[in-house]
């Protein structure tokens, strides 16, 4: 008989990457929106609850898995389109004040996600580096002046603002955090796909239960039938 629970394990949403990715980008947002968005503006409020969203969906998704695959879909889905919204967020903020966003292939970029940061203060700590100048190519800014001599590089009064810091790291984790969920949503179509949901496993699990313990192959049953032929003959012939 086959080990198909009709329940399986579920709700280990902690020990997913994506999860923890989410709730550091929730972590960092609360301090963002605190220091350099208006506390009693929508976009503050706005900016909270989706990078809130993000982490809470992947969460109730996780736990609903037990149950409705169709519902993880669906809240891991939420998720990241909560992120997304997010990321447009950051975006926004830096346009609108006239600050860069960071290119993908920035260095100040690359080295935050190769650190793989697990706190807030950890990301604090490589806002400060970038600020005093020792992170980047040339030990300040990374940009695309890769291995530029000293003498070229820019004026301290050139460096980046910790605002411009912030919400590029901010968007740097977004990316890695929705790049996770692209990955994770496909897993769980291709399982739904392949495994049905809860219904179907349910009819599994009774067919299973109402087969008997051992059914005699076919092949045994003619041998049984053979023998019995055989000692039939032998009696009839002894008589």
């Amino acid at each position: 008989m086959s080990d198909d629970k009709l329940i399986p394990l579920h709700g280990g949403y902690r020990k997913l990457k994506s999860f923890q990715v989410a709730q550091l980008v929730y972590d960092l947002t609360v301090r963002f929106c605190d220091r350099y968005v208006e506390k009693r503006s929508r976009t503050h409020d706005q900016m909270v609850q989706a990078a809130r969203s993000g982490v809470q969906n992947i969460a109730e998704g996780s736990q609903a898995s037990g149950t409705s695959r169709k519902t993880e879909l669906k809240l891991t889905n939420v998720a990241r389109a909560s992120l997304e919204e997010l990321l447009l967020d950051y975006e926004d903020f830096l346009r609108q004040r006239g600050l860069p966003q960071w290119t993908r292939e920035d260095a100040r970029r690359e080295e935050l996600i190769a650190a793989r940061p697990a706190t807030a203060d950890d990301v604090a700590a490589w806002a400060k580096a970038v600020h005093d100048g020792l992170h980047g190519p040339s030990g300040l800014h990374g940009q695309s002046g890769r291995g530029q001599p000293k003498s070229m590089e820019p004026a301290r009064s050139a460096r980046s603002t910790y605002p411009e810091i912030a919400a590029n790291g901010a968007l740097a984790l977004i990316v890695v955090a929705c790049s996770l969920l692209d990955r994770q949503l496909a897993a769980q179509a291709a399982a739904f796909e392949n495994e049905g949901g809860f219904t179907e496993r349910l009819y599994r699990v009774r067919a299973q239960r109402r087969q008997p313990a051992s059914m005699p192959s076919t092949k045994s049953n003619q041998s049984t039938v053979h023998s019995l032929k055989s000692v039939a003959g032998v009696e009839k012939s002894g008589e």
